[in-house]
Parts: structure tokens; C-alpha cells; sequence
């Protein structure tokens, strides 16, 4: 036997075991859809070694990862440039993670990932509701002819909770027809005074949490595929999502991490700070 002691791989203080976390994380490295700038297929495995830079205590939430049960799978193996097969890796995997009374988050990846994760949520909640937090409303119907697509993953989730179950966060570019239908919706959120009316949609529904990355500003996190300017600081995007906290969330993803865009490494330690914040979102002193 070698001897140690080894550096783990999975997320700072992950639990040993499926069996004994409450949530798992499941690395997605996928970017086969990505429009401008790929590689978000990197944003897991980036996420998960900048973890270990980061505290388990925030001062943000007053609280302490220790207070949350959740295992690191590592990543699921995907067949290369197989989209539907990938699609479908996904489904079964959050399917069998809810099977085991489990909550699941994603780590992406590209922010299609989301859409199978919502298929086999909707199978065990058919009352779902979806926050989401972007740059982009990712609500076309098709992206140069194609309907699976980054460009059209929240379109495709209103087709299955219907877009009363849908609320929008940060969103600051895309064609005037979005625009258009997330204002006639109600599904957008533009200032701080609307959010009681976001938390009336999700009150009492079980609440998947969707991330896209570049809702943060360029000069927050530049290590993404499509960088929007005019985004939130990380305090700002931390105050709109706090009021949230008391929401029932049964899943969550965190995705568009294009780690090589940023060679600090700084969008990686940021990326990891999300996930920790959302991880800590269900405990009661999230909620002072």
C-alpha cells in the first residue's frame, strides 16, 4: 500500500459517501452547443480544485459548510459530440439521484445541461418552479436552426413548468423579442422591488436554482463563453439572491465556467464561492 497522506479530489469537506449527503454534486463537462467561446467542458474540474482555496465559513450567510451533507461524484463521462446521448447520461443520473432522496446539483458546462436535469426533476415534482440568474434569457425558440442549444434551454424548461413557474434575474442582453416575452410573462426581475414579486411565484413550490456564471460582471468572473459588461459584483449578486433563501430548493446547477479564459484563476475561486453559497442556502441562519 502507498503511503500518504493523499490530497482529495472531491469538493472541500464533501462527505465520504453517497449514502450519508443530502446533496450530490455532479461535474457536467459539456460544451457542444457553445456559440462563441467553448470550453466550459473544463468548469467542473476547475471548480472543484478551486474549492479548496475557499473557507467553509461564510460571513455572508453566517453559516458553516459543515451544516450541509453533500458528496462530490466527480464528473460524468460523456460520449464526445453525441448531444442527445450526453442529454440523456444527465437525465438518468439526476433521476436516480432523486430516486435516492437526494438533492442534485450540477456543475457545469454549458448551460443546456440544465434541461435534462428539469425532465427528470419535473418526474418527481410536477409543481416545479425555476429561478434562474443570467446575462442572457436563453428563451429562442431555435439558435441557427437548432432547437437543443445553450441559446434556447429556458425556452425548452417553459415548455414543461410553464413560464408562471419562472423567474429571471440579471438578464441584460438578447434580441428585443425576448425582451418582449419575458416582460408580457412577468418572468423578469429589473429591480430590487420586484423581488417580492419573484418570491410570490416560487412561495410554496419546490424551487430548482439554475446559475449561469455570466450574470457576474467581466471584471468579477472573465472566465466564461459569452462575457456581457454591466453585470453584478458578487455583493450584488449575493443581495438578490439571499431574500431567495427560504425558498424549498430541491436542486440547483452552477454552470458557463470557461476556466482558460482567465489565467489568474480568479473566475475559478468565484465559480466555487457560488456553489458554496448556494450549498449553504438551506440552513436557518441563511435566512437572518
Amino acid at each position: 500500500m502507498l503511503s500518504g497522506p493523499f490530497i482529495p479530489r472531491s469538493w472541500m469537506g464533501a462527505c465520504d459517501t453517497f449514502e450519508e449527503a443530502d446533496w450530490v454534486l455532479v461535474g457536467l463537462p459539456y460544451d457542444g452547443t457553445t456559440s462563441f467561446r467553448p470550453g466550459t467542458r473544463f468548469g467542473p474540474e476547475a471548480i472543484r480544485n478551486a474549492s479548496w482555496g475557499l473557507e467553509t465559513y461564510s460571513p455572508i450567510q453566517h453559516a458553516e459548510l459543515s451544516q450541509v451533507r453533500y458528496f462530490d461524484a466527480g464528473e460524468l463521462e460523456f460520449p464526445q459530440g453525441n448531444r442527445d446521448e450526453i442529454l440523456a447520461i444527465i437525465r438518468q443520473n439526476a433521476q436516480q439521484t432523486l430516486a435516492a432522496g437526494k438533492r442534485w446539483m450540477g456543475l457545469g458546462g454549458e448551460h443546456l445541461v440544465t434541461f435534462p436535469a428539469i425532465e427528470a426533476y419535473i418526474e418527481k415534482y410536477p409543481d416545479l418552479a425555476v429561478l434562474h440568474f443570467d446575462a442572457h434569457a436563453d428563451l429562442r425558440d431555435d439558435y441557427l436552426g437548432e432547437k437543443l442549444s445553450h441559446a434556447t434551454v429556458l425556452r425548452r424548461v417553459t415548455e414543461l413548468i410553464g413560464p408562471e413557474r419562472l423567474v429571471q434575474i440579471g438578464i441584460r442582453s438578447g434580441p428585443k423579442e425576448e425582451f418582449e416575452w419575458m416582460r408580457q410573462n412577468g418572468t423578469l426581475l429589473e429591480k430590487p422591488e420586484d423581488i417580492a414579486r419573484g418570491l410570490q411565484r416560487l412561495q410554496g413550490r419546490p424551487v430548482f436554482l439554475t446559475i449561469d456564471l455570466d450574470v457576474l460582471d467581466p471584471s468579477i468572473l472573465c472566465g466564461t463563453g459569452t462575457p456581457e459588461p454591466g453585470g453584478m459584483s458578487f455583493s450584488t449578486f449575493m443581495d438578490w439572491l439571499l431574500p431567495f433563501a427560504g425558498l424549498n430548493f430541491v436542486g440547483a446547477d452552477v454552470v458557463e465556467l470557461s476556466p482558460h479564459y482567465d489565467a489568474s484563476g480568479v473566475s475559478n475561486v468565484v465559480a466555487a464561492k457560488v456553489v458554496r453559497e448556494v450549498l449553504l442556502l438551506g440552513t436557518p441562519e441563511s435566512r437572518i
